[in-house]
């Protein structure tokens, strides 16, 4: 299946276990890949054939910023149902790295969900 892959989307997100954790947004990355046909859109040229990435980014933004949540499988579950009840993808894989334990680059959660 093809591919539209959106990398490290930085957003900021009222995230964490604790109340006192949620209190300051922190910064998350979220990649996702969301997998159609896009044969149509390679030979004609056309935008209306594929999947407007822009607005994707944008309503990535948009779910994270709705409400706070204590997990990043909340925050990647959310994004992927997002995506699919849209039909932006047949499939989509959501990766959300988060920045909070200490002598480590990252802690990720990554998801994949099917129409």
């Amino acid at each position: 299946m093809d591919k539209i892959v959106i990398s490290d989307l930085e957003v900021d997100a009222h995230i964490g276990v604790t109340e006192a954790e949620r209190v300051h947004p922190q910064r998350l990355l979220i990649s996702v890949e969301l997998e159609r046909e896009l044969a149509e859109a390679g030979h004609a040229d056309c935008g209306a054939a594929t999947t407007p990435y822009d607005v994707v980014a944008d309503l990535i933004e948009q779910v994270v910023a709705e409400r706070p949540r204590k997990l990043i499988e909340a925050v990647a579950n959310e994004v992927a149902e997002a995506i699919l009840s849209r039909r932006f993808a047949t499939a989509v894989t959501v990766e959300v790295k988060k920045f909070s334990v200490p002598r480590t680059r990252c802690v990720s959660v990554q998801i994949r969900r099917t129409q």
